[in-house]
């Protein structure tokens, strides 16, 4: 039932976020059509059989069976339409700029839609941890993972990565994504000095994501020691006499400051005794001894309840917020242009890309979550993603059209109208070999293949 569940978290959420980024660009299209006087004959929300609208002027706005997207139907676009050549409201009676800038409004729609999404994100709610490191700090190695290998250790504070200068962690994380089987070049402030290292990120196994927890590297994002919530009785947790509202300042002489990383030490101990300093009541408590063990499942565990990390929204000024945004939707922009250029010289596995299946994925995990972050941040991705892919030279595609216009204008006359049918027929299979692949990368990297839980 779980599953059910997920599943159709995951469907609703992504027919809510593709559908709203696909309308708001083809209302990027539509609009700047009707500026030009182009007819528009139908503005559809859905493809497939009409199931109501209402027809206003010369346009029917409609909505249809299959809520996946949506699209816009000017009259005369398609090469094949030659019964109105001499339509002064067909779109190839339009000059060729206009018909450019008509194809431009769709992926220019969604770079505006990206950056406002952000700036209300930002200047709206601007979820922070109320105890944030600011700093790109190793709060923990495990011992044979790659990071290990590199040579990073507790405390090195990352100061470059790959050719991202003071990067975020979130910045870290798709360097990784998009350098899986290659060796990334990294320089650490330790005590002070730079240190330059080498670290070899491994590929994803086969047929699953990429999970930046196969890197043994364990991100510090909070201060403080780790808080005790809630002690399970008969634990080893309660055996060794610790208590609601105490909190672990060091384990084995480590100072931890999130679960995550206790618990990576903890596996590497397997179930080694510990001795943990506990602070109760503002006072430092004499060491204890703990003993881990496999409590509900196969992982080590001491069996409490940490305290939640404490988050509040922090709203920016409308000008931070703006600069902020702009910031977002540049370096993302930035790394999808990376991206496809890195799969073109096959630097990037085209299995790396994610597809419908996998956009549901992530946007019902996302509708799931209590932050906002993760939903405005995917929102805004995907749109930026949607508008740049169309600007793709590529046939059947926005930046195709923008092209082949381009063509047109630099040997002033029209490409024939069976020359470019046939460009659009090969171009469609083409795609759809291509959509069909993601598809099926996308279903053998679901849990039900992979044998993972979700």
């Amino acid at each position: 039932m779980q599953n059910l569940h997920d599943v159709v978290i995951a469907a609703v959420a992504f027919i809510i976020l593709v559908g709203l980024m696909v309308v708001v660009h083809e209302f990027g299209h539509f609009i700047v059509a009707k500026l030009f006087k182009i007819r528009v004959e139908a503005f559809s929300f859905g493809f497939g059989p009409r199931l109501f609208g209402i027809k206003y002027g010369e346009t029917d706005y409609k909505v249809c069976l299959l809520p996946l997207g949506g699209f816009v139907k000017m009259t005369g676009e398609n090469p094949g339409e030659t019964e109105h050549a001499n339509d002064p409201a067909a779109f190839t009676s339009h000059p060729r700029w206009q018909r450019m800038l008509v194809g431009l409004a769709g992926p220019v729609a969604n770079f505006i839609l990206a950056f406002v999404l952000m700036v209300f994100y930002y200047g709206f709610i601007n979820e922070e941890p109320r105890h944030e490191v600011q700093t790109t700090t190793v709060e923990w190695v495990i011992d044979g993972s790659p990071a290990s290998a590199a040579g990073l250790e507790p405390g090195d504070v990352i100061r470059k990565f790959d050719n991202v200068e003071n990067p975020t962690w979130e910045q870290v994380n798709q360097r990784v994504s998009i350098n899986l089987s290659q060796n990334v070049g990294l320089v650490v402030d330790r005590g002070g000095k730079a240190v330059p290292l080498s670290m070899h990120v491994p590929d994803a196994p086969k047929g699953q994501d990429f999970d930046f927890g196969q890197l043994g590297l364990i991100p510090q994002f909070i201060q403080g020691p780790i808080g005790v919530q809630q002690v399970e009785p008969g634990t080893p947790a309660a055996q060794a006499g610790i208590k609601d509202g105490d909190a672990l300042v060091t384990v084995d002489g480590h100072a931890f400051h999130t679960v995550i990383a206790l618990l990576a030490y903890l596996q590497a101990g397997r179930g080694k005794p510990i001795s943990l300093v506990v602070l109760r009541n503002g006072a430092l408590q004499p060491p204890i001894i703990a003993h881990p063990a496999k409590v509900d499942g196969d992982e080590w565990k001491l069996g409490f309840a940490p305290t939640p990390v404490p988050y509040g929204s922090d709203p920016l000024s409308f000008g931070k917020a703006v600069v902020k945004s702009k910031s977002f939707c540049l370096q993302n922009s930035t790394l999808i242009v990376e991206v496809l250029g890195r799969l073109f010289t096959r630097q990037v596995s085209v299995s790396q890309l994610s597809g419908p299946v996998g956009i549901a994925r992530m946007a019902g995990n996302a509708a799931q979550t209590k932050d906002w972050l993760s939903k405005f941040t995917l929102a805004a991705a995907i749109s930026l993603n949607l508008g740049i892919l169309n600007l793709v030279p590529f046939p059947i595609l926005d930046g195709g059209m923008i092209m082949l216009l381009l063509v047109e204008s630099i040997i002033r006359q029209d490409i024939s109208t069976m020359v470019k049918e046939r460009i659009y027929q090969a171009a469609f299979v083409l795609i759809m070999v291509f959509f069909a692949f993601i598809i099926f990368n996308d279903v053998t990297k679901l849990p039900i293949f992979t044998h993972i839980k979700p």
